[in-house]
């Protein structure tokens, strides 16, 4: 099979750039313009929607809600999906191949499908309706993304020679999990993460049939404006998405400062 000239490779990858970044840069430029409908470029330039969209007594509080679904999603789902991943891999590989088809599952299962069985099923308090049941939701619902990067990494790494060495030196489960396993696949583990939370943080479905108006997240405010002005929803939309890449970058300091080389956490033992 012929490889592609460099010239054709680099203008498939400018070609693909340009794809993805102009929607994005075109979003920026309509969220700061006065008015852009009959011109190339705006007619003008101002923040106001930005301020409009500040001044809003739903935006902050939606904000909040939103970082604390997402969040709270990111660490259950590190909390189920890494022990139980790390134990398939090490005592019960037979059980992978269902493992790897119970996690494509939320893939086949529409939100609304989700979202209304959650709730006939727990319609009882405290759960019926609570941001309990959405963060419950939205970990079901993202369960691929981050069990998909995590185990993929277990692959790459020889899990078993380091849980025999942990053991040899005296650890046990939650020590090897923790001070060996983790910091080797610390790639997976911020893969994950990031996918999570970026889906979390601009789930609509879930949010508005599980809790609606009583735990209002930031995509129902973008979705309301959206209705309302367009410019005050691409404002949002540019906040939505600087949001989740400053948070991301943040999730990337925190990883990268506190992975250890695999030596150094056997020594620590």
């Amino acid at each position: 099979m012929k490889e592609r000239p460099p010239v054709l490779q680099s203008l498939l990858v400018a070609l693909f750039i340009t794809y993805m970044i102009v929607p994005i840069i075109a979003t920026y430029i309509f969220s700061i313009a006065t008015q852009w409908d009959i011109t190339l470029m705006p007619e003008g330039y101002t923040l106001e929607w930005y301020q409009t969209a500040f001044d809003h007594p739903y935006f902050s509080i939606t904000l909040t809600n939103s970082f604390i679904v997402s969040i709270a999603a990111v660490l259950v789902g590190l909390l189920f999906i890494v022990p139980t991943t790390y134990w398939v891999h090490t005592r019960v590989p037979a059980a992978k191949p269902l493992l790897d088809l119970l996690m494509i599952l939320p893939f086949g299962i529409p939100a609304v499908v989700l979202a209304l069985a959650l709730i006939r099923v727990y319609s009882f308090p405290p759960l019926a309706r609570s941001p309990f049941l959405l963060i419950s939701a939205c970990v079901i619902f993202s369960m691929p993304f981050m069990y998909r990067p995590v185990s993929n990494s277990l692959m790459a790494v020889d899990v078993h020679t380091l849980t025999e060495s942990a053991l040899s030196l005296g650890a046990n489960t939650l020590q090897i999990l923790i001070r060996v396993i983790a910091p080797n696949i610390m790639p997976g583990i911020l893969s994950g993460s990031l996918l999570v939370f970026a889906t979390v943080f601009a789930e609509f479905t879930l949010a508005n049939l599980i809790t609606g108006a009583s735990f209002k997240t930031f995509p129902l405010l973008l979705v309301e404006f959206t209705r309302r002005d367009g410019r005050i929803a691409a404002a949002l939309s540019v906040i939505s998405f600087t949001v989740a890449w400053l948070a991301s970058l943040a999730l990337l300091w925190v990883g990268g400062r506190g992975r250890k080389p695999t030596e150094e956490a056997l020594g620590a033992r």
